[in-house]
């Protein structure tokens, strides 16, 4: 949260620094401005974000199942929060083919468990509990309060850097018109300064333009180690790791396309729905920027749990008989 109202800072002090070279703009008005935006924003997306993602990817609150596979993921939800030991959140349906599941919210208090309807028409009910584990592993871990808010503030930057661009294009016109014409000491300084001017008005520019991606980068460096911690969570609540490793398995063989969840939310699935190649691979750049970490480690990783566990159980049983 401060290294993005750090960025906006940069963005809003660096224009009035560069005015300022040219002698104009003597109060750091763009600065105060977006710097308060930026103060703002981060506050109003906390609040907000839950509401904003749910309603972004089209769901429908959970109040009074009527079909068989509503009933049992209302009745799932119930018996995994309690295990996770989190007040119960509120159930959502996306109304979407892909198989997917993602959790909102600003904490075990107020959380949000949302399902696409592909997903309860894979999974069974072992498999099902899985994914909702996982989910509340990331409400209990507080993931969600991070991550719901990095999806609202990716929206928002994208809104303000195209009415900045718009209200800055005519002011960079005028502003480089009235550089050239000037006389005295503005002129002879805009003169001497022009090098550095153009330089940091460069810089300028390619921040507007990568302030979604600055965003975006922030969501992913949290999403992609804590959705390790999230399976191990399920696999402690529902003592049942391979319930997880066959969900995945089911989920990243789907071939529906994903037609609700869009970039901003991507982070918050429990699999990337939009299928990138960099999902899948391992490496500094895939840890930079993918979402997810591969699908197959992740599986490899709850099936290794699950044979462990296996094989203790047999070991105590084994005692035990010869006991």
């Amino acid at each position: 949260m401060i290294g993005f109202v750090l960025f906006f800072a940069w963005l809003g002090f660096g224009g009035d620094y560069i005015w300022a070279l040219q002698g104009h703009h003597p109060f750091p008005w763009v600065g105060v401005i977006l710097t308060t935006l930026a103060i703002i924003g981060v506050w109003y997306a906390y609040k907000t974000g839950p509401e904003k993602v749910l309603w972004a990817t089209g769901a429908r609150e959970l109040t009074d199942p009527k079909t068989d596979a509503e009933r049992q993921v209302a009745n799932v939800v119930d018996e995994m929060a309690i295990a996770a030991g989190v007040p119960r959140p509120r159930v959502w349906l996306v109304p979407d083919d892909d198989p997917n599941a993602f959790a909102t919210g600003t904490g075990p208090g107020n959380s949000h468990i949302a399902v696409t309807n592909g997903l309860l028409r894979i999974c069974n009910r072992d498999e099902l509990q899985a994914v909702i584990g996982h989910e509340l592993g990331h409400v209990k871990n507080l993931d969600v309060r991070l991550m719901t808010t990095l999806a609202a503030l990716v929206g928002a930057v994208l809104l303000v850097r195209d009415g900045m661009g718009r209200m800055m294009g005519g002011g960079l016109g005028r502003t480089g018109g009235g550089g050239g014409g000037g006389g005295g000491g503005g002129g002879r300084r805009g003169k001497n300064a022009g090098p550095l001017v153009a330089v940091l008005l460069a810089l300028w520019v390619i921040s507007w333009i990568v302030a979604p991606l600055v965003t975006q980068l922030l969501a992913l460096a949290v999403s992609r180690r804590r959705e390790y911690l999230a399976d191990a969570m399920s696999a402690q609540f529902t003592r049942n790791p391979l319930a997880l490793a066959s969900a995945l398995a089911k989920i990243e063989s789907a071939a529906a396309p994903t037609v609700s969840i869009k970039r901003g939310a991507a982070h918050l699935c429990i699999a990337d729905p939009l299928g990138r190649r960099l999902t899948n691979r391992e490496g500094w750049l895939a840890d930079t920027l993918a979402t997810h970490p591969p699908m197959s480690m992740r599986i490899s990783r709850l099936k290794g749990m699950g044979y462990a566990e296996l094989k203790k159980e047999g070991g105590s049983f084994t005692s035990s008989a010869r006991g």
